[in-house]
């Protein structure tokens, strides 16, 4: 059996490059946004990178990619079939499954617009690779898509089996909850989060992955069909896209007090 190994590696100020290595000492990354620490990393484990999976096209997501080219020629650059990306060997769209050549990984694609109109997400193991789209307890910001399209890529997430682990792209845990609050601070399975958040934090670990079941619980964004989170979004008289667009805009808006 191949057991895999998943690890966030920490990159500039608050991304994560996520690693996923087998026991072979193979490996895929997703989203490197800088080469140094996921170069580090590979060299550390002597590990054999295999593949390069791109969520969306921002910088944060994608800059470290050619220095990793450039140390590890054979590996497969993946991603969709925006120019945005740069070099691509492989371009996947939504519905299509792949197998990263030469090894186990597989992932299945999911077109999920909003945060960017060529947004793609990866499920495969267990995983769910959702860059900018889902954060746990949030969602990203919709750069190009619109609240339409952003609700039906989330409630496209959301669906998955509640035991799939989501490995997103940036640490807003404790913000995204501290918002999640002021919709449903009545909600008990947002404060639970916040304490398991904040050890992790405080440990200098990673909040990352979350399980979707327990984001189902308390990430707003998931949630915009609870009857608190409605009341608190305008009442009933609003479409659900009406809804999402005002959470997001409130967070937009919304500053963490110090």
């Amino acid at each position: 059996m191949n057991i895999l190994r998943l690890q966030a590696i920490p990159a500039l100020s608050d991304n994560y490059i996520w690693l996923l290595a087998d026991d072979a000492g193979r490996c895929v990354l997703v989203d490197p946004g800088e080469a140094a620490p996921a170069l580090q990393a590979l060299r550390d484990q002597s590990l054999d990178l295999a593949a390069i999976l791109l969520t969306h096209h921002h910088y944060d997501h994608i800059d470290g990619m050619p220095q990793l080219r450039a140390a590890f020629p054979d590996a497969r650059v993946i991603a969709g079939s925006d120019p945005r990306f740069g070099d691509v060997d492989i371009c996947v769209g939504g519905g299509d499954h792949f197998e990263v050549p030469g090894t186990y990984f597989a992932f299945d694609v999911i077109a999920v617009p909003g945060h960017t109109l060529s947004h793609q997400a990866y499920l495969g193991h267990g995983l769910l690779f959702s860059g900018d789209t889902l954060f746990s307890a949030g969602c990203g910001r919709l750069f190009e898509g619109t609240p339409t399209q952003m609700l039906e890529s989330l409630d496209r997430l959301s669906a998955l089996p509640g035991d799939t682990k989501v490995c997103c792209g940036h640490e807003y845990t404790l913000d995204n909850l501290a918002f999640a609050k002021t919709i449903e601070p009545g909600n008990a399975s947002i404060q639970r989060r916040v304490d398991e958040a904040r050890r992790l934090r405080d440990d200098d670990q990673p909040s990352l992955p979350s399980l979707l079941s327990a984001e189902r619980q308390y990430n707003p964004f998931l949630r915009i069909d609870q009857p608190e989170v409605v009341a608190a979004l305008g009442g009933a008289g609003r479409s659900r896209s009406e809804r999402f667009g005002e959470l997001r805009r409130r967070k937009d808006e919304f500053r963490v007090s110090v």
